[in-house]
């Protein structure tokens, strides 16, 4: 990947705000969602098609912090990035800005591991290799003509 995050950009809506306006907690992990399959479909890895393959991500674990409310009808984007990968499972961080403003409002990171359909573990280098490499390849950052991982 030429940066070390994609970005994702949509408006909040009405039905996602709690009684005092802003948008409910629990939206923010359906957001992270979003940016993440995005994120995935970027790079080719679309969780559509990895199903088919008999691979599922579950999520493992997911924190978020509350920096800033959002509000509906607000453009939002999230900086999305894949912060670990060692083959059986990847961490992947967000950071949800208001779009055009630059004001950081949200930070979180979820977990996932990668299994089949009988959710056992799968080993993506010695299963789909060509899989591996492409998760690996969104690890790498380049950073002045140089690979850093």
């Amino acid at each position: 990947m030429e940066d070390s995050h994609t970005e994702y950009s949509r408006r909040l809506n009405y039905y996602e705000t709690d009684q005092m306006g802003i948008i409910h907690h629990s939206n923010y992990i359906r957001l992270f969602e979003e940016a993440r399959l995005d994120m995935m479909k970027k790079v080719g890895l679309d969780y559509r098609v990895l199903e088919e393959m008999g691979i599922i991500i579950p999520v493992t674990f997911a924190e978020c912090r509350y920096l800033v409310p959002l509000r509906f009808d607000e453009e939002i984007t999230i900086h999305t990035r894949m912060t670990k990968y060692d083959g059986i499972k990847m961490e992947v961080s967000y950071e949800v800005y208001k779009t055009g403003k630059g004001e950081l409002c949200t930070t979180g990171k979820t977990g996932h591991c990668f299994l089949d359909k009988e959710l056992q573990p799968i080993r993506m280098k010695r299963r789909y290799p060509e899989l591996f490499l492409k998760l690996k390849g969104m690890m790498e950052v380049s950073v002045n003509g140089a690979d850093i991982k």
